[in-house]
């Protein structure tokens, strides 16, 4: 069944941008937005085109591939039909000398074949007015995630102990895993602002698989299909008795994600050593998840937190030897990763609608990652978790 974004949300959305323009750039002229994620968050339909917003006129939705779709999918009141730049660029009346840009995501190639046709002398980055914008979730937004949590919970609490075997590999739990999300309502993809950042489901590692090296910047591993797709999980890598199962992985519904990491214990008991930094992992969480209120500010938080964890915990914490990331937490929404971080530089307090997901994690040699992940809401009593309550390591035996 067709689901659109409702034309209220739309608009509120597009009055709150041109509000931040205003307060941030006074004198800005016009935006373009490329980007499908963006282009979705604007208009309801990821249709190949341009979105340009002229301070001082109606935005225009100008749609290249497929214009009939994106008028099927779209409340949005201005989608007009181009082959080319040339097209829009022929509906201005005059042209901007200076332009607002994606300049995260937009290819030079791109922004070369757009200049050809809008002769604008200047470039600016509009990426952090609209990240400053996503970061705050509307009640309709809030709605899709906790859909997409509930989901996660049942699946990572409930299901996957049911699937794990002895013998199976990690890309045959991977296939099973990603073929039962769907049928729970999963939209099918994990997405991530990072450049050239590719991703299927997420990290599903068996025992030391959890702490080998990735390029994904995440504390957890694994093995993955090979050199030419280091994802989803290994082919010969085989679930044995006493192995630590590692489940990192992304939900979402309608475009919104939750995050959300859980860890079985297969066959027999991990040391306690390993039991206890998992749970003291727990408590990270928990402690950070209390310190999600309005008007906190990140950065403290992160420092917070840091300050109090004895220094011999922090060996191999938040990553496995030298590969270690430096926040505790991130954004989340349209986005696996969005702004703001739990990190030091991040000194904007948060708001109530806010998205975290929080993975204080743990490395161990020749064990695998301990540690936990949930998706908390800001809230004025604290973070709200909308991903389950299992404090993981969850046994099958």
């Amino acid at each position: 069944m067709k689901t659109q974004v409702p034309f209220n949300e739309l608009k509120g959305r597009m009055n709150r941008f041109r509000t931040k323009m205003e307060t941030s750039t006074p004198d800005w002229q016009m935006a373009v937005i490329f980007s499908k994620i963006n282009l979705y968050y604007f208009t309801g339909t990821m249709q190949e085109g341009m979105l340009l917003i002229p301070r001082e006129d109606e935005a225009v939705f100008w749609v290249r591939r497929s214009y009939e779709r994106a008028v099927d999918e779209s409340l949005f009141p201005f989608i007009r039909p181009m082959d080319s730049f040339r097209e829009a660029a022929a509906s201005l009346k005059k042209f901007p000398s200076v332009v607002h840009l994606e300049m995260e995501v937009v290819p030079l190639a791109l922004y070369q074949r757009f200049k050809k046709y809008f002769p604008f002398s200047e470039a600016r980055s509009v990426d952090g007015q609209i990240a400053a914008l996503r970061a705050v979730k509307s009640a309709y937004e809030l709605s899709r995630m906790e859909e997409a949590g509930k989901i996660h919970q049942r699946v990572l609490e409930h299901l996957v102990p049911k699937m794990l075997r002895e013998g199976m590999s990690e890309a045959e739990l991977a296939s099973q895993l990603f073929s039962v999300m769907i049928q729970e309502g999963h939209h099918g993809v994990t997405r991530f602002g990072m450049f050239d950042t590719e991703m299927v489901l997420g990290q599903i590692g068996f025992g030391e698989s959890s702490i080998y090296p990735t390029y994904f910047n995440g504390p957890g591993g694994s093995y993955g299909l090979g050199p030419a797709v280091p994802l989803l999980g290994s082919r010969q890598r085989t679930l044995k008795k006493g192995d630590l199962v590692f489940v990192d992985i992304g939900c979402g519904v309608e475009g919104y994600h939750t995050d959300k990491t859980m860890t079985y214990v297969f066959g027999k008991s991990l040391p306690p050593e390993v039991i206890s930094a998992h749970h003291q992992c727990v408590d990270i969480q928990n402690k950070i998840a209390e310190m999600l209120k309005p008007g906190a500010v990140p950065a403290a938080i992160y420092n917070t937190v840091m300050k109090d964890i004895e220094p011999d915990f922090l060996n191999n914490f938040m990553g496995f030897g030298q590969r270690k990331v430096k926040f505790l937490g991130h954004g989340i929404g349209l986005l696996i990763d969005e702004l703001p971080v739990i990190a030091q530089g991040f000194s904007e307090p948060l708001q109530e609608g806010m998205a975290f997901a929080l993975e204080p994690k743990k490395g161990f040699a020749g064990i695998g990652m301990v540690g936990i992940e949930n998706t908390f809401f800001v809230t004025p009593q604290g973070g709200r978790c909308v991903t389950g309550d299992n404090p993981g390591l969850i046994q099958v035996f």
